[in-house]
């Protein structure tokens, strides 16, 4: 009788799981407001702006000195 008492808890499914997880984790984000949105986004952009450059200054000097060590 003891046994039948139990409840078997039915195994949850794996997608049902990761889903319902991922929105707990969601509602615990703080969002950012549009006006910091629109800032931080300007951010980025500007950071990649001169990132590119100073890769693409890096690519040059590299092939510059690769041209003069190689003689072509």
């Amino acid at each position: 009788m003891a046994e039948k008492a139990k409840k078997v808890k039915k195994q949850e499914n794996a997608i049902q799981r990761y889903f319902r997880e991922t929105t707990g984790e969601l509602r615990k984000v703080s969002w950012p407001t549009w006006p910091e949105a629109r800032r931080l986004t300007g951010l980025v952009l500007l950071v990649m702006l001169v990132m590119g450059l100073f890769l693409a200054g890096v690519d040059y000097l590299a092939g510059q000195l690769l041209n003069i060590i190689l003689g072509l």
